[in-house]
Formats: structure tokens, sequence, C-alpha cells
């Protein structure tokens, strides 16, 4: 089964309301959507979504990488080839969520080739992840009012809190609103995305001790390295890398340099290929990890779903799924279901990433 053909299809849905976080505001959903044609007729699927403030990648970048570079060196490949097919992408440095996005597709295509679904062959430990839902820049009652309804309407339990504001009033208090507001069932965990020295990182943990807060994510930048340190080895929670490990390569530096001590894994960054590299090096060295999100589509959280949910270690801990709810509309064409706070794998050869036609008709660029 030969790739045939890669199709790049970029596309804009427009958000609900603006995204706005520590390292930058997004309006609109400006992703690329990836094909892998074989030559007996399969497809496989995946969605790319460009963070050019984090990756440097754009919706033009990936559409053009894949275009001129990748699919050349790819077609003719058989798609069972995948270490073949990563020697190729290894070859170009960087332009990590085209990589992952042409990694899905493949498996994609294997998965319906095999008849199989991807999460089975992934490991299949569970049919479903836990969702956590990310809390953006808002007041404090603005956030606990969020989550109260998103509590309610879809069970959801765990929650990250977007952080990396100055002064750092503005999150500490949110940290403690939100803690008196949702009780102490409810998880919550912070997200500064970089927005922060890692000296402004320890006062905040100082000022929320006693909150019962779970992880704290990229609080700094990785070139920080010695404050950097400093605030793993003090820091009471696990400090989770994430903006500082797309690679497996970059996942070991920042782990054996004491740089964090736990690890977040975006599939739409890494693929499956090197998510499963980058998962072995952590459950490997004992290394608690947690499955991220790229401010994904539908297509996106159900490629994290279907790693997580393979996995006994991914699966532990919420997954951050829920971001396609402040999306106008979606590609999907069986739309994802949040159920008693869990969103479940799709039980169908492949990823389950069926796309409606129509919509993308609507939605694409060109």
């Amino acid at each position: 089964m030969k790739i045939e053909r890669v199709e790049v299809i970029p596309y804009s849905i427009p958000y609900t309301h603006p995204l706005q976080f520590a390292s930058g505001k997004v309006t609109h959903a400006d992703h690329v959507l990836v094909r892998v044609h074989t030559d007996d007729g399969v497809v496989g699927t995946a969605d790319a979504p460009p963070r050019p403030y984090t990756y440097g990648e754009t919706q033009e970048s990936i559409s053009t990488i894949i275009t001129k570079t990748f699919a050349p060196q790819v077609t003719g490949l058989d798609v069972f080839d995948r270490e073949r097919i990563h020697a190729v992408l290894r070859r170009t440095i960087h332009n990590q969520v085209a990589k992952g996005a042409l990694d899905i597709a493949v498996w994609d295509a294997i998965g319906k080739r095999l008849g199989a679904p991807v999460h089975k062959l992934l490991g299949g430990y569970t049919d479903r992840l836990r969702v956590s839902h990310m809390l953006g820049f808002r007041p404090a009652h603005e956030l606990l009012d969020e989550a109260l309804r998103f509590g309610e309407t879809y069970g959801i339990s765990t929650f990250k809190l977007k952080v990396g504001r100055r002064p750092l009033a503005l999150d500490i208090e949110a940290c403690h609103v939100l803690r008196e507001g949702l009780g102490d069932g409810v998880e919550i965990y912070l997200d500064a995305n970089r927005g922060w020295t890692a000296n402004e990182a320890l006062e905040v943990l100082r000022r929320t001790e006693g909150l019962g807060l779970t992880l704290l994510e990229e609080p700094c930048d990785a070139k920080e390295a010695l404050s950097r340190r400093r605030l793993v080895d003090r820091s009471p929670i696990p400090v989770v890398g994430d903006e500082s490990v797309p690679t497996a390569g970059d996942v070991s530096r920042e782990l054996l340099s004491g740089g964090c001590n736990a690890i977040c894994i975006k599939t739409a960054r890494s693929g499956f290929t090197e998510a499963t590299e980058i998962l072995g090096l952590c459950t490997g060295l004992g290394v608690d990890v947690t499955m991220g999100n790229q401010i994904d589509t539908q297509v996106g959280s159900l490629a994290t779903v279907t790693f997580g949910a393979a996995h006994e270690a991914t699966s532990r801990r919420a997954g951050e799924l829920s971001n396609f709810l402040d999306m106008a509309d979606d590609l999907l064409a069986e739309p994802l279901l949040i159920t008693d706070g869990t969103i479940r794998v799709r039980d169908v050869p492949g990823v389950g990433a069926e796309i409606d036609e129509d919509k993308l008709a609507t939605y694409r660029l060109s």
C-alpha cells in the first residue's frame, strides 16, 4: 500500500471568543487538514494546528513544507514502512507540527487498511480519556462561573488555569477564587506558557501554598536554565515541560538537566510515532506525563484521545480535550461528545476522523 500523494487543505474556522494566554491570542483556527492518499484508495487524515508564537510554524509554512519537501520524498513509500518515512522527515529539522500531522495521517491509513482502530494498534489500554478544560485570561469570578458551568454541563472535574500574567496578583487571586468556589474534589493545575521568570513562579507557589494545585506547566523559558533548575528543586508540585520539549531529544535534555520533572505530550507536534518514543523515555525514568492540547479542533482532539487512551501512563491524568467547544463549527462528520467528563475513542478502523465534506468546502481557503 504505497503513498500516491499527500494533500494539504488550509482552512479557517472562527472561535466564539478570542482565546488568550501568556504566549499569544487566537481568534480563528487557521489550520491545515492533511490527507495521505494510497494507491489502493485508502485516505488517512490528520489536522495540523500552526502556533507561530510557540513553534514558528504558520499555516503557509506547514502547507509549503509538506507540499514541496515531504510529499515528494514520501510518495512511493509503503505506509507500513514508518521508519523509512521518518528517516525522510528527520532530514529536515524543526517543522514538528507538519511532521506530526503527516505521521498521524499515515497511522490512520494503516488502521483503515488493517481494519483496526489505531488506539488498539498503539496499545488499547482503555476506551476513553478524562477531560481537562482550559480556563483562560479573564477575571477570577468569570473563570469560576465557567468552571462551574462546565462541571455541571459536561461532568468535568479537572481544570487547567492559564496563568503568566503581570501583576502576579491576578493569577494568585484566580487560584484562590477557583479553589474556594470549586471545593477540594476538583483538580486545578497551572500553565504559565513561559509568562513568568523562575523567581516569579516561586513567588506564586509560595502564595498559593495549601490550595492543592497539582502541576505547574512551563512556568518560564527553558533558556533560564539555572533559575529553572532551582525552581524544579524547590517546587512542591511537578514542573511540567511543554513548549520546551517538542521532540524526544528535547525531553531527554530537559529531564537530565533538571529543567522539568514531568512532560506534556502533544500528538499535534509529535504524531503518534515520536509521542510513543517520548512516552517510553518518561515511563522508563518514572516521570509523569500529561496529554496536552494545541488548541485543537475535534479532529486533533480525537487524535489525542486515540493516543492517550492507548496507554496506561497517559490515561492516568485528564487530557486537555475541550478547546473545540470554543469553536463556532468543526469538520468532523460525527461530532465529539463529552459525557460524564470523558471522551471515548472511535471503535472503527483508523483514528475515526471522518470529515464532513460540505463543512470543509465552506471553511477551506484554497
